[in-house]
């Protein structure tokens, strides 16, 4: 009887959660029309060619009035690190080198061996370091280039508002789109070996570790607010570990690009690590071997790695936090986590991250973790079985990190009796680790309909060379009656606006925090392989994807309560997808040859939208 009548609870929440199929005739309704109708009359009139179009140039963001302060100054800061770090510089690796010529070897930390750290990732095609290696100095935005683009006919007819406090922006990440990955005291990260021979690699990418100053003037020019970036780890710390020198010339980098960003009349988001991993910590093992978890192996499992990640992340916020107000301590740990050691592993460094922030810098600002998960909706809501695996999708994407962060609670039992070397967290674990992040990041791109394991779940959970370990659902992109979810796009992307607004309730109501979406975007199919520069341009699907993302976003806030903190589109720019430079999630094109950038339609757009939505 217990079970009969848990399961009639799952299905009234899955009802509740997810849309049911209700088979009807006839046509939709048009509630807007409220006016009886009538018969045409026609006539004629003098034609003359008087159709107006409106020319609108894009509203940038005002300079700074007042400075606010999140922390403490790097002055009174540094004294919580102990010992305080050495800082020093090193050279450049450039292309195509394998001989080391410094002399210094008998310095553990000198150029010979931050040279060997190069020589011995053994990167392949290294042929080029970009136009640049000097930071060039921004040019004003011409007018010419802000001039709003003809409206699409359809859009939305929505009277909401976002809230005052609402966080909308951009973002992106350090190694998709920085480039200079050699240069300036950088030492390896796993995503440099990342993919085959033939892939393109982030040696160059846009170049932004040059260009970063024009580029967020570009961005202020348009109207955005907020800039979200990552801090590459091994730029900070090439020799990555506690009791290592700091790279002074990292340092001064992201001190200057967070200046840029605030004398723009912006404000700067910083991640901690966004997959960019140093490769020491996987050098000594098999990076290619099929994870336990996710989908490569970040490191995160290594023996080293907590106390190593808590000392980087002290060191960036004495030397940042005073003019951040957001932090991320990890995107999307579960791609990278391999195993469940490095999972765990993450929820222990982000806690320590955490208490230091708030409790030992009594910093005000917001810290927090990012999560990907496509919502899983089950394939038939009434269907128990589906709502099993739709639970259970949910349960290893999301209760795996967010149980013990957002809850206090234990590892969800679906990680525990799966995953190989799995471990409940102690009562003491989980008091330190309870109520650690001032939002739930999570980068909701689209949905998947899921279902159970054609064997069963706990088949497919009892066997680990089963193709579907260790989720044991089948996922899949077409609703019941055969029809895809969405419009598609060049990549697993689909537009499913409505699964975001089911999504966001989830969320909310599940893990009781407010809801940050970090990142979501829309790679048009095709879109690479256009010819004509215009037709990049001209992204409708795109403005079709954000537009309706945050009409739900704000329908999400006004009907249901959910307090949605923020938004940030991914990406400002098009930019290296991990080897692939096909998909193209950005808001700007980019000229592989020149590095220029233009502004897509999407992106005034998208900007139009948010901005006239602003409660005043």
């Amino acid at each position: 009887m217990r079970t009969i009548f848990s399961w009639f609870v799952i299905l009234l929440a899955a009802a509740d959660a997810q849309q049911l199929y209700i088979t009807t005739t006839g046509y939709p309704g048009r509630p807007q029309c409220t006016q009886p109708a009538s018969s045409p009359e026609y006539y004629f009139h003098p034609f003359s060619y008087t159709l107006n179009e409106t020319v609108r140039l894009a509203t940038s963001v005002p300079r700074p009035t007042t400075t606010h302060t999140y922390g403490p100054h790097y002055a009174s800061a540094v004294k919580h690190l102990s010992p305080v770090p050495a800082t020093t510089t090193w050279g450049n690796w450039l292309p195509n080198r394998t001989v080391i010529t410094a002399t210094d070897t008998r310095d553990p930390y000198g150029q010979a061996a931050w040279s060997r750290l190069w020589q011995q990732a053994s990167i392949e095609n290294y042929t080029t370091t970009g136009l640049y290696s000097t930071t060039v100095s921004p040019t004003p935005v011409p007018s010419s280039s802000l001039v709003l683009p003809p409206a699409d006919y359809f859009g939305p007819t929505d009277c909401y508002s976002f809230p005052n406090d609402f966080v909308f922006g951009v973002a992106g990440s350090a190694a998709q789109v920085e480039g200079a990955v050699g240069l300036e005291g950088r030492s390896p990260t796993i995503l440099e070996k990342l993919g085959n021979t033939t892939q393109p690699k982030d040696y160059v990418t846009n170049e932004n570790y040059y260009l970063y100053k024009q580029d967020i003037q570009r961005l202020a020019a348009i109207g955005v607010k907020y800039y979200s970036f990552s801090i590459p780890w091994t730029r900070v710390l090439p020799f990555v570990l506690p009791g290592t020198p700091v790279n002074e010339q990292g340092i001064k980098h992201y001190d200057d690009l967070i200046n840029t960003v605030l004398d723009a009349g912006m404000l700067p988001i910083v991640t901690l690590l966004h997959f960019d991993s140093p490769w020491m910590f996987v050098a000594g093992g098999n990076f290619t071997a099929t994870p336990d978890i996710g989908y490569n192996n970040g490191g995160y499992h290594n023996e080293t790695f907590v106390d190593a990640f808590v000392n980087y992340a002290k060191i960036v916020l004495t030397h940042f936090a005073d003019r951040v107000p957001i932090w991320v301590t990890f995107n999307e740990p579960l791609l990278y986590s391999f195993n469940f050691k490095g999972a765990d592993n993450v929820v222990r460094a982000h806690a320590q991250v955490y208490h230091f922030y708030h409790n030992v810098l009594k910093a005000t600002g917001k810290m927090g973790i990012k999560f990907n998960d496509n919502f899983g909706v089950p394939r038939d809501p009434r269907n128990a079985s589906d709502v099993q695996a739709a639970n259970r999708f949910q349960e290893m994407q999301l209760g795996l990190f967010a149980n013990p962060i957002f809850l206090g609670k234990q590892y969800p039992d679906a990680i525990l009796d799966t995953l190989p070397g799995a471990k409940p967290l102690s009562k003491q674990d989980l008091s330190y680790i309870a109520n650690t992040s001032d939002f739930f990041g999570i980068d909701p791109y689209t949905a998947t309909v899921v279902s159970p394991a054609p064997e069963g779940i706990e088949a497919c959970a009892a066997n680990a060379s089963s193709k579907l370990f260790p989720y044991c659902v089948v996922q899949e992109t077409k609703t019941r009656y055969g029809w895809n979810i969405g419009y598609r796009s060049q990549s697993y992307v689909y537009i499913t606006p409505t699964y975001l607004r089911e999504y966001l309730n989830y969320l909310w109501n599940t893990f009781r925090s407010p809801v940050f979406v970090s990142e979501f975007g829309f790679p048009v199919f095709g879109e690479a392989e256009k010819t004509d520069l215009s037709d990049q341009l001209f992204d409708t699907p795109r403005s079709i994807y954000y537009l309706s993302f945050m009409s739900e976003i704000l329908k999400a806030i006004h009907e249901d309560g959910v307090h949605v903190m923020g938004a940030l589109a991914w990406s400002w720019a098009d930019n290296w997808e991990f080897g692939d430079y096909k998909q193209q999630f950005g808001l700007q094109v980019v000229n592989r040859t020149t590095q220029e950038r233009y502004y897509k339609k999407s992106f005034f757009d998208l900007v139009d939208f948010v901005s006239s939505r602003m409660a005043k």
